[in-house]
């Protein structure tokens, strides 16, 4: 099959920027020594100090080691040994109980690098946790070129081949896009979810909804999907017949049918709710005092956030929260943004970024941002323009080489 000239470029610039990243890190590393420990919040000066990683095997394994940190090391202890792995810390529960911290985190991304490592683990020198790694990386690669793919299916039939491009580029280059080339879900999560939105715009309503249960094993937010697979589902109910001009109200047996495949990742939640949901919650409480619409946390985080900002005491944490809080800005614009044209996907991209931001303390949101579509779709609107396509991609590159900087020497980012 023959690829057209904006696909095949599309692919070139996924492999070059993939280089490019990775390339960088081995760079930074050699290149800049941070100033230990990092005060980007309340609780990092106690993580990033130079011993800080000393008895974490997944984090200090040599192979591709600049594409690991922070919450890598549970994915790969996962692919590696399975949840209950003695290498990895235990989370004491009120009550008695204690869980390994690997149970804070879905398991559809592991499982696919336990595949993909497989072949790995026979060549020679490769080291079980090497092997699992580069599947990470491979993975996320791999997701990323999907979603890049989805996202301009999307918009190219409004902005044209160069918008599609353009969306997709600014996905790669966006200050958190590093991530994408990083053992972390963003990846493989962005090309199921995004697949899945490109799907139903073509109407592809079941292989939308398998890509949708994937997603929502991939991390909590995927069940949202459905919002957007019961908009496509009711469409043609709300369309007149072409026959009598009248709208159908009532579906036919074979579109109700159809409404099963809706709900494919609540099916999916609930299958992951029950397996593995009462240890995930224990932990997340417990040790990462994360939960969905966590009220009491949400506002005393946002509360020592805007102290933070106002007076100004720790220029880290002020210059963190700042950034945190103007992606959440650009994330919420661009839903609205986009609405009229993309409710579907604005619909979704609110509901992600509601449930991001109202889950706990307002950290790692310019990370979560990743997930939300409407923002690369709103971007790639305005840089028709070509005074905001330079300025943005100036701005936006200089502030992914500071976080990836940040990353590769295991400080906080997000």
């Amino acid at each position: 099959m023959r690829l057209s000239p904006a696909i095949r470029n599309l692919i070139l610039i996924w492999l070059c920027w993939a280089l490019i990243v990775i390339g960088f890190q081995t760079l930074v590393q050699e290149r800049l020594q941070p100033n230990r420990p990092d005060r980007a919040t309340e609780w990092t000066p106690n993580e990033t100090a130079r011993t800080s990683q000393r008895g974490k095997i997944y984090l200090l394994e040599p192979f591709m080691n600049n594409q690991v940190s922070w919450d890598s090391e549970f994915y790969l202890s996962i692919a590696t040994a399975g949840y209950d792995d003695p290498a990895v810390r235990l989370v004491d529960i009120p009550g008695g109980q204690s869980y390994a911290m690997n149970y804070a985190f879905f398991p559809f991304y592991p499982l696919v690098m336990q595949i993909v490592r497989a072949p790995f683990t026979l060549l020679p020198g490769m080291t079980p946790i090497a092997a699992s790694t580069l599947a990470g990386v491979l993975v996320a690669l791999v997701g990323t070129l999907a979603g890049m793919l989805a996202l301009y299916d999307l918009v190219r039939d409004r902005m044209g081949d160069e918008g599609g491009l353009r969306a997709a580029f600014y996905l790669l280059i966006f200050p958190t896009g590093f991530f994408l080339a990083q053992v972390y879900t963003e990846g493989l999560f962005i090309g199921l979810a995004f697949g899945c939105l490109a799907l139903l715009h073509r109407q592809r309503l079941l292989p939308a909804a398998i890509l949708a249960a994937l997603a929502t094993l991939t991390r909590s937010v995927g069940v949202f999907l459905v919002i957007p697979l019961a908009l496509a589902w009711l469409a043609p109910l709300l369309m007149p017949d072409s026959v009598t001009g009248k709208r159908r109200l009532l579906p036919d047996a074979p579109h109700l049918l159809r409404a099963l495949l809706v709900l494919l990742p609540v099916a999916a939640y609930i299958l992951w709710r029950v397996a593995l949901g009462t240890p995930f919650d224990l932990v997340q409480t417990t040790w990462f005092g994360r939960g969905a619409f966590d009220w009491a946390r949400f506002t005393s985080g946002i509360e020592r956030a805007l102290e933070a900002i106002r007076t100004g005491e720790n220029n880290q944490m002020r210059v963190y929260f700042l950034m945190e809080f103007a992606s959440v800005i650009l994330a919420a614009v661009a839903c609205l943004f986009t609405l009229r044209r993309y409710p579907a996907v604005s619909l979704f991209g609110l509901v992600a970024l509601v449930i991001a931001f109202t889950s706990g303390s307002p950290q790692s949101l310019m990370r979560y941002i990743l997930v939300v579509p409407p923002v690369f779709i709103m971007l790639a609107s305005l840089g028709k323009a070509t005074w905001f396509d330079r300025s943005w991609t100036v701005l936006s590159l200089l502030l992914m080489g500071m976080q990836v900087s940040l990353f590769t020497w295991d400080m906080w980012v997000a």
